[in-house]
């Protein structure tokens, strides 16, 4: 329910606050005073498009704030969670508008884009303008209206459940068969690229390896003659290393006879003795080694030269080509097993098509069986509403495909939003038309009533708390207004309602009556909204009757139509 509106330099209106009860609230005002100044400031805190030009002339921004609480829908909590925006008992919708045209959101005091605020809005209030009936002229919006009259919306949120699954598994069976296709179209290739690798053998960290044997033998002459320096400067040569470090551990061994400081250098001395003679001993087995092998060098560089040339080929580095051979082994054993992953997940996907097709049916036979009573319902009430000839429709329509998911006594359909038919609203208001969509109405008087005679039959299907009604009695009169203004009583039972009017039959009916003005201080326009109640609501319902020369006549008329409401003092 909406509890508050607060508007601050929005357009004509400097600041006001505005408290709203339960039931139908009324707003009445002339022509021009700022009616839809309201329902701009209340549009623009719902995520509705915002214009620098709103903001009152001269002041640096306009703020509206909503406060809504005690009917909040379930609906919004996995949004405001989605958000990160705190839940709490009362929802708090603040909307900024800079006069430079930047705009900020928030909920709760937490900062939110538009379309965020947007989605909370579409499921807190639904606000009919005269040319704003979006969710009864938009036929999207009908299967889920007949579903909350029926209750099936379980059954059809099932539906959709089991047509995202069947789908997803239809993926992966297309993804298999594809992938099996190409296998299949690349197989000679992949094949020939197998066993070139294959035949190549390369070892794990062969490339390396040739490479450093290489640089061996490239420089063995050079290496041979270094390693030969190192045997002389180590143990052959005079004097050697090995002499000379014989002769300092002698001579630490006699000081240290004479001052036990020098022992722990003996030791160190004996130590470096064996470091030398290890040296020596593996430059001496290594010398021995030095292969002297332009044979083998030549081999090494084309097999080096090989392997470079493939992976160059291929588009990879040498190392690289082992795991190249070891995917392409892996998808070649891939053929033949395809077929069998893809048998299982047809099988599958048969089963999971069957339980949609079985759901759709149920949620189809139980639609039908609903849509008689609210097709009775709609045009009963606008039979009420001066529309006694009216025929209401629901149209159920599928489109037969033989590649379809939902498959119903022979005949393949393809799945629509929920089951396997769209739904859509008709409607003809005079004998002899055809029914026709909403959306191709052309009366508003026509389409207020269509509205009316909706929400009345819906009744508590809706689970908006909040409707709004913008001018609801345009093109009707007399008796047909005192029918609208009944209707919007007795819906009030089930929503908070809020009503713009200019006739004194609906305006009688509301349980508060909010009176817009305009006028004119220190030479700037404004806007004012003002609870009006006992003498002043008469008088203003009397205004609506007379004008502004109120009659005897006028007063007594306003009063019968406040007493016949259950508005009277």
């Amino acid at each position: 329910m909406l509890h508050s509106l607060y508007i601050r330099n929005f357009a004509l209106i400097e600041e006001l606050t505005l408290e709203f009860q339960p039931g139908l609230t009324v707003i009445t005002g002339e022509t021009g005073a700022g009616k839809s100044i309201l329902l701009g400031a209340l549009g623009l805190v719902l995520g509705d498009r915002a214009s620098s030009e709103l903001v009152r002339s001269e002041a640096p921004k306009a703020v509206i704030e909503a406060v809504f609480g005690s009917d909040i829908p379930a609906a919004l909590a996995p949004l405001l969670e989605s958000a990160g925006i705190e839940a709490m008992e009362e929802l708090i919708l603040r909307r900024e508008l800079s006069a430079s045209g930047q705009s900020r959101c928030f909920m709760n005091d937490t900062p939110c884009n538009v379309a965020t605020l947007r989605s909370a809005g579409d499921l807190l209030i639904d606000l009919h303008g005269q040319h704003e009936h979006q969710m009864l002229l938009n036929p999207q919006t009908h299967a889920g209206m007949l579903d909350g009259f029926a209750g099936t919306a379980p059954l059809a949120s099932a539906c959709r459940t089991l047509q995202d699954e069947l789908r997803q598994m239809r993926r992966e069976c297309r993804e298999i068969r594809e992938n099996e296709a190409a296998l299949r179209e690349k197989h000679e290739f992949l094949l020939f690229q197998q066993q070139e690798l294959a035949e190549l053998g390369l070892g794990a960290g062969e490339a390396e390896e040739i490479d450093r044997e290489i640089t061996l033998l490239e420089n063995a002459e050079t290496v041979a003659e270094q390693t030969a320096e190192l045997s002389r400067i180590l143990y052959e040569g005079e004097p050697a290393i090995y002499s000379e470090l014989g002769r300092a551990r002698h001579l630490i061994e006699k000081l240290a006879a004479l001052d036990a400081r020098f022992e722990p250098l003996a030791t160190e001395a004996e130590n470096a003795l064996g470091v030398v003679d290890e040296l020596y001993r593996f430059n001496r087995s290594y010398t021995s080694s030095i292969d002297f092998n332009p044979t083998r060098l030549e081999g090494l560089r084309e097999r080096l030269h090989k392997i470079q040339r493939t992976a160059k080929k291929y588009g990879v580095e040498p190392e690289e080509l082992r795991g190249m051979l070891e995917r392409l082994e892996a998808r070649l054993s891939e053929e033949g097993s395809g077929e069998e992953r893809l048998k299982e997940c047809e099988a599958l996907a048969e089963i999971k098509r069957r339980e949609l097709s079985e759901a759709s049916a149920e949620l189809s036979a139980r639609r039908r069986e609903a849509a008689s009573g609210l097709e009775e319902g709609i045009a009963s009430h606008l039979a009420e509403l001066g529309i006694p000839k009216a025929v209401f429709k629901v149209r159920f329509r599928s489109d037969e495909d033989p590649e379809g998911e939902v498959e119903i006594e022979g005949t393949r359909y393809r799945a629509s939003d929920a089951g396997h038919e769209t739904i859509e609203f008709m409607l003809s208001s005079n004998p002899g038309e055809a029914p026709r969509p909403l959306a191709k109405i052309a009366s508003g008087g026509e389409i207020s009533r269509v509205m009316l005679a909706m929400k009345s039959a819906l009744g508590g299907a809706s689970e908006l708390p909040t409707l709004i009604f913008d001018e609801i009695d345009t093109g009707i009169s007399g008796r047909i207004a005192q029918s609208v203004g009944s209707k919007l009583q007795e819906l009030s039972r089930l929503h908070q309602i809020v009503a713009i009017t200019h006739l004194p039959q609906i305006a009688a009916m509301g349980a508060s009556h909010l009176a817009v003005r305009k006028s004119v201080e220190n030479g700037r326009t404004a806007t004012s909204v003002k609870v009006i109640e006992g003498n002043d609501r008469k008088e203003a319902i009397a205004a609506l009757i007379s004008g502004e020369q109120l009659t005897e006549a006028s007063l007594a008329l306003a009063g019968e139509l406040l007493e016949s409401a259950g508005n009277g003092a």
